[in-house]
Order: C-alpha cells, then structure tokens, then sequence
C-alpha cells in the first residue's frame, strides 16, 4: 500500500495524474487493503485466549480512534503546508513504518490447516468461507445485519459533510470539530466495551449501541440552521449528535469482532474475515452513491433521515433474529 501510495505524487510530479489514474490506483489500494484487514483480524486470536480477545480488541480499536481522531486535522495541516500529493507521500512513510514494525515482530504463525475437505483449491476454499459465514445460526443474522449497517452508514456518512458546509453553514473547523468529537466517543465506547461485554449479551450491546448510532446522527438531521442556533450552537449540537454515534460505534466493535473470532475456527479465520469486509465494502459501494442521490433528488436532511432508518431497522432486526441467542463463551 506504500507504494501504491507513492504513486500518486510520481504521477503529479510528471502531470500524468488524472481521475483514472487515481481511481485505478485506489482500487489497487483497496484489495490490499482488505487482504490486510483480513490478516490483521486473523493474527489476534493466535495471540491470545479466548476471553482476552474483548480486551484485545478494545485496545487495538482505542488506538485506531485516536488515530481517526487526529488523523483528519493533521491531514488538513500537511496539505496546506505541504501541497496534496507530498501529504499523500507522507501517509505512504506512515504504511512503510507500519510494514516493518510488522515484518519485525515475531509470533508463533503457523501454516494454517487446509480445508476439512482436502480440497486445494482456491475458489472451493473461499466458497467454505462463505458458506461458514452465512449457514452458521449466529454469524448468518450478524453478517446481515452489519451488511446493512455498512450501506446505510455509508449514506450518513456520505451526505454529512456537504449538509454539515452547505446546510447548517458551520464551515471546515466546525466540521472538525464535530468529527473530533465522533472520535472522543469512540474512544469512551470502546473503552467500555469490555464493562459492557461483562454485563450484557452481544446481541443487547450491538443492538442497544447501533440504536445509539441511530439516535446521534438523529440529532444531527434534525439539527437547526445558523440562523436559529448561530455557529456555537449548530457546531455543538451537531457534535453531541456525533459524539453519541462515535459512542455506539466504539462500545459495538470490539465486541461484534471478538465474537467473530471466538466462533470461528482457526483455519477459517482469514476466509471468514475476508467474507465480511469484502461485502461490507460492496455495500458501502452501494450506499455511497445511494446517499448522494436521494440528497441531489430531494434534500440531504431526508438522506440523512433514510440512513437514520435504516441503522435503526438494522439494530432492531439484529434483536430479534437468531443472534439474539449468542453467548460471549459460544
């Protein structure tokens, strides 16, 4: 990723940079991508027991928040300090350091077992995945139900920065603020997921937490002009609304995660992994462009609303399904 990375300031350097180029460029860098994540997810579980897994992951996704968090407003002062393309260069250093920080840590990482088919095939392994993902009686509904998050998540988060500048006039620092505050939360959610987890099942968490996305970016559609509230209060309103969806998302991951990983077998891992951000990717395909268009065909509040809905629906539908039985030692 590094490298695909360098690319994009080698080709503004030689004025060859263009749309394609980038979006060819960025399609390559979002395979990697899922083939990392994939891995990554894959790795603690042969770190670590079972019941340290919450824990686990909760560190790992504080560390992932405060670097959302900052990650934005550094980004804004490298690009004006720098220029775009040199900015993008240094994120490319930042992929390079993590590489081989990586490459240099030793684990106990041995080949994983071949399928209990004997199958060597690629495809036959990969359909496995799939059909471990969407026959088991627990992961099935949760694969679904976070597929459907993904796609309306992505029309909330598509739709919030245009409405937040144009709509509610807050302007880019306001913006940041906002987004700063996302962060705040989810490094509090995730800092009481294991609480959370010790307490109540992991369908009542990922419910209850999805519910609260739904309610934060609530507070956010309905969030009155300049006019009414002046720049002080639609940035504060605003903020609080996102505060509270960062909050959900920081308290679910950890645990939607580390239930993925307790269930499932060793040698499934990275095929399991890989299923899921595979169609939670396609999804935010679909719900990226989805957003857009219902904000140019009737107005970015009512996109708003729609993803509101439909995390809403997705939390409910996720309570009342198969998950609902799913149990922190399955």
């Amino acid at each position: 990723r590094a490298v695909v990375l360098c690319a994009v300031p080698l080709f503004a350097a030689t004025q060859t940079l263009s749309v394609v180029v980038l979006v060819c460029l960025m399609a390559a860098f979002g395979l990697l991508s899922v083939c990392n994540d994939a891995a990554h997810q894959s790795v603690l579980p042969r770190l670590l027991p079972r019941a340290a897994l919450p824990r686990a992951n909760a560190r790992l996704q504080q560390s992932d928040a405060v670097a959302q968090t900052a990650g934005p407003a550094l980004a804004g002062g490298l690009v004006a300090w720098l220029g775009a393309p040199l900015a993008v260069l240094t994120d490319a250093v930042s992929y390079l350091v993590s590489g081989v920080l990586i490459a240099l840590t030793v684990i106990d990482d041995p080949a994983p077992e071949r399928s209990s088919r004997g199958s060597t095939s690629v495809l036959a392994e990969l359909r496995e995945g799939v059909r471990w993902v969407y026959r088991h009686p627990r992961l099935r509904p949760l694969a679904l139900g976070t597929h459907t998050w993904f796609l309306f998540n992505a029309v909330l988060g598509t739709v919030y920065v245009p409405f937040a500048l144009r709509e509610l006039g807050m302007g880019a620092g306001g913006l940041g603020i906002t987004l700063s505050l996302a962060g705040v939360g989810a490094f509090l959610g995730t800092s009481l997921s294991g609480w959370l987890g010790r307490r109540l099942s992991p369908a009542r968490i990922l419910a209850g937490a999805r519910l609260l996305e739904a309610a934060g970016f609530a507070v956010v559609a309905l969030t009155p002009g300049m006019n009414d509230l002046g720049l002080v209060g639609v940035v504060a309103v605003a903020g609080f609304g996102q505060f509270l969806f960062g909050l959900g998302l920081g308290a679910e991951g950890p645990i939607e995660l580390s239930y993925r990983q307790a269930v499932t077998p060793d040698r499934l891992q990275g095929r399991t992994n890989a299923t899921m951000r595979s169609v939670n990717r396609a999804a935010i395909v679909v719900g990226a462009p989805l957003g857009g268009l219902l904000a140019d065909a009737v107005a970015p509040r009512f996109a708003l609303l729609v993803g509101v809905l439909g995390v809403a629906v997705s939390a409910v539908a996720l309570a009342v399904s198969g998950f609902r039985h799913a149990a922190h030692d399955d």
